[in-house]
């Protein structure tokens, strides 16, 4: 076993070595590849981690820690009324914040306990379909109309491929409702609408503050006049959330005023919304943080937010580094062509034919993306020549399911449901696709 794992490490070092030793820096098409790579890295380290991406890992903390999960999942039950538990399992992907793995251990669980199975492969699509983190960069990174295709396609895919598997295995189902659901009603540590105040003051200080400018022009529209004042909406969210921050977090007011101080003062210093945002998010950081001997619960939200970006930020930097190699980079009128041809790509995805669609969706059902590695690898395969009909399939079936995903399903509910959930998604997908590229 010792000479099979030296042989290993020698494997690796030797794989590495050939690779460098033969790197075509000469090619102009690698340099240019290297190039469009650093440029697409440069360009979502500047527009999109400071005001998007870390503004949303609080907001994932929150969900985390001030949610309780039971809560959550004792309206998928069968005890439940149908419109309660399809429009909760539906909309839970805002809830949840997951990816198609970390949804996994929830859905086993709750469909062992007895979960009706249309609400359960509802809530199962919809975790990570629906994912507050990946629409708001969806619609940030691929424009409105993409983020919400994508949310309604997410929504109403869930409540559909629920509903068939319901009727498909109706008599199975018919049994499983006639036992007794009993779900532990544990109560929540304060009342949900402090929770949700919280939770939506957050939201809109993240939605304010990536408000983009109109590109058409227009300075008397109503998206004109918010993008314009964002800034002072935005500072009026940050107001509210200081009285969450000492009402309903319980924190020292003196902090909190002393980081509201400082944040302001960072406003009017350099005059950048990046610093500002900075010292905002790291005041409010540190305050919760070492509040945690005193009150757990708000050192758990700022751990676990670390947690979510511990995990999803080199995935999203792989995903842009891959992204931009292979397919370039394409932003504020600059394109920088990767090392694959837009030609290849537009042959396989490009229009919106039947054939493209479909190649997308099955593509999107196997391979595993990572959550939010989705949003760049499609924008690059956009600037390529994919159809904007491809593009749409590939996120709506991509993010909820992969191969790794489809065989612990299997191994939950079986061959012949995974098979089932897997072609309606992809079928579904297909349609969704066409219906888009054609409008």
């Amino acid at each position: 076993m010792e000479t099979k794992k030296e042989l290993q490490i020698l494997f690796y070092i030797a794989i590495v070595f050939l690779g460098v030793y033969f790197m075509p820096i000469d090619n102009p098409v690698f340099t240019t590849a290297v190039d469009a790579t650093l440029d697409l890295s440069r360009w979502y380290a500047r527009e999109h981690v400071i005001l998007c991406l870390l503004p949303a890992f609080l907001i994932a903390g929150v969900i985390s820690v001030f949610v309780s999960q039971a809560s959550v999942i004792k309206y998928f039950g069968a005890n439940a009324k149908k419109w309660l538990s399809y429009t909760v399992a539906s909309l839970s992907g805002t809830i949840l914040a997951v990816c198609s793995c970390t949804i996994l251990p929830l859905f086993s669980s709750i469909h062992k306990r007895g979960a009706g199975l249309g609400p359960a492969i509802a809530f199962l699509y919809s975790g990570p379909a629906i994912n507050i983190l990946a629409i708001i960069l969806t619609a940030r990174i691929l424009g409105f109309e993409m983020g919400l295709a994508r949310f309604i396609g997410a929504v109403t895919f869930s409540v559909v491929i629920g509903l068939v598997m319901a009727l498909i295995y109706r008599k199975e189902e018919k049994k499983k409702a006639e036992e007794q659901m009993n779900f532990p009603n544990i109560p929540e540590n304060r009342p949900l609408w402090q929770t949700s105040l919280h939770f939506f003051t957050l939201v809109l200080i993240l939605v304010f503050a990536n408000w983009g400018k109109p590109e058409s022009g227009d300075t008397t529209s109503l998206w004109y006049s918010i993008w314009y004042y964002k800034w002072y909406i935005t500072a009026g969210f940050g107001i509210i959330l200081m009285y969450s921050l000492i009402h309903i977090l319980k924190l020292k007011s003196w902090q909190v005023l002393s980081g509201a101080v400082i944040t302001a003062l960072s406003a009017f210093l350099f005059g950048n919304a990046m610093i500002t945002m900075v010292t905002g998010m790291a005041a409010v950081s540190i305050i919760a943080l070492f509040d945690k001997p005193r009150n757990p619960e708000n050192g758990e939200w700022i751990l676990s937010s670390w947690g979510f970006t511990k995990q999803i930020m080199p995935l999203l930097a792989i995903g842009v580094v891959v992204a931009g190699f292979l397919l370039g980079s394409t932003h504020d009128n600059i394109s920088i062509p990767g090392i694959i041809p837009s030609g290849w790509i537009a042959w396989a995805v490009g229009g919106n034919s039947i054939l493209s669609n479909f190649l997308s969706s099955i593509v999107g059902a196997f391979m595993y993306f990572a959550t939010l590695t989705e949003v760049p690898i499609i924008q690059g395969l956009l600037a390529s020549g994919m159809g904007k009909g491809p593009a749409l399939a590939l996120l709506l079936a991509g993010p909820s399911l992969s191969l790794p995903n489809l065989l612990v399903i299997r191994g939950v509910m079986g061959t012949q449901k995974t098979v089932v959930y897997a072609l309606l998604v992809i079928i579904l997908s297909t349609i969704a696709g066409l219906v888009f590229g054609a409008l």
